[in-house]
């Protein structure tokens, strides 16, 4: 049986190449995907959403859109790295068909849960205000989700929006906090620390071939690649968010430990920055596994390998 996982996304350049990999590697079952402020609004991300579902035939995946802003903060979009639309204008001339289905993702992720109890997997490649609110809202979900794979955080390196924090645990940063301490079975946690080794280069999409997703693959990480080189001289997408289905498709693509990790909520230079306890400094039960090394090119070949179809 596949494993069963819901998708909750803020589709920019990297969400959606991790969207081709879910759709197309047959190893999942996508139960819906769930839209959020983060990279791009709400809408638009719930529009790109519905753009690559339709780029890559799997229309009949539902799409629930979610939160317009973070919990407690404003929205803060990504327009710089990912386009005013989000897909570096990959889909501008897509005439889009497919629309989201009624209803809020909150609920949706309620629901399901409560449908499959100790079978979902939730992979969240966005802020995470969505499950943050679900958890506040039905407090049991804890209890019954199987595993939470998070891409977000760094904790031995420096960040991507601040010098300390990644993206996504810095947009909601009370919603990682919420969900780090809410007490899942399993939390593991993709973050820069190996994302940054998982680099996609021209060559690999090259590769791709001169498929219809192979061009959109192309045109959508453009100025993505870039944007990458101009800030650390290597001209290549990192994979942030595919190496997070990466690892819901195959748990030793990465090797883990378990730590106690936080968020920082209150610093005026450290805000959202994730904290890990490696020598057990505060005497706080472990929360979080950890990603600390990747087989980075093991996932560049998985990823190669499924968009080549």
């Amino acid at each position: 049986m596949n494993k069963k996982v819901i998708l909750d996304v803020d589709t920019g350049v990297d969400d959606a190449l991790g969207l081709l990999l879910a759709i197309r590697s047959g190893e999942l079952d996508i139960l819906g995907i769930t839209t959020v402020n983060g990279n791009v609004s709400v809408e638009q991300a719930t529009s790109n959403t519905c753009k690559i579902l339709q780029l890559a035939g799997a229309e009949h995946i539902p799409v629930v859109q979610g939160a317009g802003k973070p919990i407690l903060r404003s929205t803060y979009f990504e327009h710089r790295v990912h386009g005013k639309d989000g897909l570096g204008g990959a889909l501008n001339d897509m005439t889009q068909r497919k629309q989201p289905e009624d209803g809020h993702a909150v609920d949706f992720i309620i629901d399901q849960v409560r449908k499959h109890p100790g079978e979902i997997t939730l992979i969240m490649t966005a802020p995470m205000t969505n499950l943050a609110l679900a958890i506040m809202k039905y407090p049991e979900l804890v209890q019954k989700v199987k595993e939470v794979i998070v891409m977000g955080g760094v904790v031995q390196g420096f960040g991507n929006v601040t010098p300390t924090a990644e993206y996504n645990i810095y947009v909601d940063p009370e919603a990682a906090k919420h969900i780090f301490w809410a007490g899942f079975a399993s939390i593991k946690l993709v973050g820069l620390d190996v994302t940054r080794k998982a680099l996609l280069r021209e060559e690999h999409i090259d590769s791709l071939g001169d498929t219809e997703i192979a061009r959109y693959v192309r045109a959508s990480t453009a100025d993505y690649l870039q944007r990458y080189q101009e800030r650390n001289g290597v001209r290549a997408c990192a994979m942030h968010d595919p190496l997070a289905v990466g690892v819901a498709i195959n748990p030793d693509l990465v090797k883990t430990r378990h730590y106690y990790v936080d968020v920082e909520t209150r610093s005026e230079l450290c805000d959202g920055q994730t904290v890990c306890d490696f020598q057990n400094r505060l005497s706080v039960k472990p929360n979080v596994h950890v990603c600390l090394e990747v087989e980075a090119d093991e996932f560049i070949n998985l990823f190669t390998r499924v968009l080549r179809g």
